[in-house]
């Protein structure tokens, strides 16, 4: 085998190699995201919670029906608090965003509004603001 076939060769175990780890990273982002972000039916925590509970303990019909309602009090707090956290983590993103857009040019105000508009895309894609009230506006003109 000559060196030019060798390198050849080389190379293209690279490139496969490198486009596997690009398509397992784009994978485990949709996923992730998916998992993380999507807006879940109302009770959506306390059925996971009940199924796991049921597996993982064995539990009777008669022990599911006396703790059914302590889970779906549960699910309940679990949605609110996701919800609360979730406003909370935007409004904390668009004050950091209005105290740093006066030290910005005025490319940097309209790029800062950019990437602001392609969070709101993501975010309102994947329904992460299933529990919000209103999106608060991040950086003044």
């Amino acid at each position: 085998m000559n060196n030019a076939l060798k390198w050849k060769l080389i190379a293209g175990f690279l490139l496969v190699f490198m486009a596997g780890g690009a398509t397992g990273i784009f994978v485990t982002m949709a996923i992730g995201h998916h998992f993380m972000f999507a807006q879940h039916s109302p009770g959506f925590a306390a059925q996971a919670m009940k199924n796991r509970l049921r597996w993982q303990l064995r539990l009777t019909d008669e022990q599911m029906a006396k703790i059914s309602p302590i889970i779906e009090k549960t699910g309940a707090q679990l949605e609110e608090i996701r919800g609360d956290t979730g406003k909370r983590v935007r409004e904390t993103i668009a004050q950091a965003h209005r105290e740093i857009a006066p030290i910005l040019t005025p490319e940097q105000k309209e790029r800062l509004q950019q990437m602001e508009q392609r969070q709101r895309r993501w975010m309102h894609h994947g329904h992460w603001r299933a529990h919000d009230t209103g999106t608060p506006e991040a950086s003044p003109q």
